[in-house]
């Protein structure tokens, strides 16, 4: 037999679909759907996990359920390095930063090739146009290499990050790596998406000319939020093309 939630998902993904309920919309409380449909909160609950999974709909904390608007893609460019990753292609993007003194733990002196407990400082970086959230940016410098003002509200630095030009002068060479899964609790949190959502994830790592790595960061997407666009420029081999 059917499961009475999965009828009431459908129904409300009809409305939905059929533009009864309008995107950005609050739907009716727990309670009142429940009692709408004659069931317990904990069935009508069950039938809005489904929704959320769907990404049909969104709960926010305090303020209810509400259906999602259709997502706004971005476009990641990928081989510029420093340069902003978010706002060269999309200008209307706000970014929001957040600096904090740590140390380095096993992961983070592993990408950064610093001893462990080492001093460095993580820039958080929210990007949206509107809402939900589109970008999460985690980037991580060894504390030296910080620029003057970084750590605190120094309204020069804050532009500058915005823009993630960070490092001066640019590194000689960044790599990126590109994978697609899970995000962890605390990205499906900031990014406002459930936690069985795919999520496109780059890590990017700037070095100097001597190899020693000068940024790193942790790009996190939600996968139906991002185009990530890269370009390969073909390098002639000087020998060859002399013989």
């Amino acid at each position: 037999m059917r499961s009475r939630h999965l009828d009431i998902a459908d129904d409300l993904r009809q409305q939905i679909t059929a533009d009864r309920i309008l995107p950005g919309e609050r739907l009716p409380s727990e309670a009142a759907l429940a009692d709408r449909y004659r069931v317990s909160t904990v069935t009508l609950r069950r039938a809005l996990a489904v929704l959320q999974r769907e990404g049909l709909i969104e709960k926010i904390h305090g303020k209810g359920n509400f259906v999602r608007r259709p997502p706004r893609k971005i476009m990641y460019i990928g081989g510029w390095g420093v340069l902003d990753p978010w706002t060269a292609a999309e200008p209307d993007s706000r970014v929001t930063i957040r600096s904090t003194a740590l140390q380095a733990q096993a992961h983070l002196a592993a990408l950064l090739k610093v001893p462990t407990g080492s001093p460095i400082v993580e820039f958080t970086c929210l990007s949206r146009e509107g809402e939900p959230p589109h970008g999460l940016a985690r980037v991580y410098m060894p504390h030296d290499l910080v620029p003057p003002g970084a750590l605190d509200d120094a309204s020069t630095f804050r532009e500058a990050a915005t823009r993630f030009a960070f490092l001066c002068p640019p590194p000689t060479a960044v790599r990126e790596t590109v994978s697609a899964g899970l995000p962890t609790p605390d990205e499906a949190s900031v990014l406002r998406i459930g936690i069985a959502s795919v999520v496109l994830s780059i890590t990017r790592i700037a070095t100097d000319s001597a190899g020693r790595v000068i940024e790193a960061t942790l790009l996190t997407f939600p996968g139906d939020r991002v185009d990530a666009v890269f370009t390969t420029h073909n390098v002639i081999d000087e020998r060859q093309s002399k013989g």
